[in-house]
Formats: C-alpha cells, structure tokens, sequence
C-alpha cells in the first residue's frame, strides 16, 4: 500500500506536466499527496473495521469520510456527484480510480479469490461498471501474486490469460501514449511498468515515463511493485506528506495485517 502512496507522491507534479524520461529527481519540490493517496488510505481503514462480511459498507462509508476530510484533491466529476448523492449510488465508472486504491486488499487477502472478493466489495460502492471491476481486480491480484513471492513472469502471464493482453513494451507506446483516465487505458500501461522493471524505484520511474494520468499510473504500478520489492526504506520520506490521522491509519493496518 505505501508503494501506492509513493507512485502518487512522485507522479502527482507530472499529472498535467508529462515528462517522457525516467530520468527525474524521485522526490522533489511540487510533489504532494493527491486524490489516489486519500483513497487507498480511506480503503485501508475500511479493513481495520474487523467487519470483512460488511466490507462494501465499510469501505463506502470510508471513501465518503476521506473524500470529504480532503474535499481539496482533484476527484473526477462524476465522484464529485457521487460525494453529493444522497443515495450514494454507484455510477458505472470505468475510470482507473477503482484500481489505484485497492492496494490493501491485496495485502489483507489470504487467497486469490479473497483478493477479488475484496477488491469488487470496495469497487463496486462507486465503480460498477465491467471494466471498473476489472481494472480494480487486475491490479489487486497482480499485488496478490506479488505478495506471494511469484516471479514477474509468473505475474505477467497471469493477467494477459486472465486480464488484458501484455503484448507491447513501454518503449513501443511512449512516444503516443496520451492521457487516459480510463481502466482499460491505464491499467495494462501500469502493469507493464511494473513487469519491465528491476527495482522498486525502477517501477516508478517506468510508470512515469510513459506520461498520461502519471500519479494514478504511478500510484497503481507502485501498489505491486511494493509488494513485490518492498518500500521501508521510503517510509518516513511518506510520512512527511501526510497528516497525523493518515499515518495513524497506516500504522494500524501494518500492525493489523502484516506481511
């Protein structure tokens, strides 16, 4: 999950400044928390409920606290409306906000088919759509599986038989990839980041490369690549960019649902 934060710290001054090279300083002035890191966090307190039978409660009830706390980020429209909504009625979204928050249910998740359990009951309260569920299990199984200790090639294959095709390489579409908030647009681009890097850091910078949505981009990369390399070394740098109530959640899920 902090790699997520992380992806989203770092992509946040590039998000409507692309930048097309890996070459960047990681941390640096104008970086900041956005909409995807309130999220992910949001959804990380709905686990801390203990109340998994009531998951989808929790975690649309959670959404709405944070998403108010920090009413600041730049949410979509159509979640705007949804934060308005009395009823709070999902909106067959199928935009890649479902897939940069579900980090924690990979890492709460003891099994595959816990992973997509989870992963719709904390999607579906917004992002009902086919390809929002998809976008949003896709990457909660590839952080899963990467959790699990399989092997990037082992990753890779499992979504292009289960999820999206893998055939192409950053360097084929970084020249005309554009903006795209969509899961379908994003979250194969996101996942590719993560399959042809060699560090953490790599990752990242891979995901950013490519330019588009770079801090949802990012933050979905960075919630498997932390999983699969870890991200202690990062985690007073985080820190600094949140407030007491963020990191107490933070601390409390890692105490809760180590791994």
């Amino acid at each position: 999950m902090l790699g997520a934060i992380i992806g989203d710290i770092v992509g946040s001054r590039f998000e409507y400044d692309n930048i097309k090279t890996k070459d960047f300083d990681f941390f640096a002035a104008g970086c900041d928390i956005t909409d995807d890191s309130v999220l992910t966090i949001a959804v990380a307190e709905a686990f801390l409920s203990g109340d998994l039978k009531h998951l989808s409660i929790h975690a649309r009830d959670s959404i709405l606290k944070h998403a108010w706390r920090y009413a600041n980020k730049d949410y979509g429209n159509r979640f705007r409306i949804w934060m308005n909504d009395p009823l709070l009625s999902p909106y067959n979204s199928f935009g890649n906000g479902s897939a940069m928050r579900v980090s924690p249910c990979s890492i709460v998740a003891k099994s595959l088919e816990e992973t997509k359990t989870f992963s719709y009951a904390v999607t579906a309260v917004t992002h009902n759509h086919p390809e929002g569920i998809k976008g949003a299990e896709a990457t909660a199984v590839a952080g899963f599986l990467a959790k699990g200790n399989s092997s990037i090639q082992a990753i890779e294959k499992y979504i292009n038989d289960h999820y999206y095709p893998m055939d192409f390489t950053l360097d084929q579409i970084r020249e005309n990839y554009d903006y795209d908030v969509t899961c379908q647009g994003t979250v194969p681009v996101a996942l590719k980041a993560f399959f042809e890097s060699v560090s953490f850091e790599d990752a990242i910078r891979n995901a950013i490369s490519i330019g588009g949505d770079s801090d949802t981009i990012a933050a979905i990369t960075g919630g498997v690549a932390g999983l699969y390399y870890g991200t202690d070394e990062y985690e007073d740098t985080v820190y600094r960019y949140l407030d007491d109530e963020q990191i107490r959640i933070l601390v409390r899920f890692k105490e809760a649902f180590p791994y």
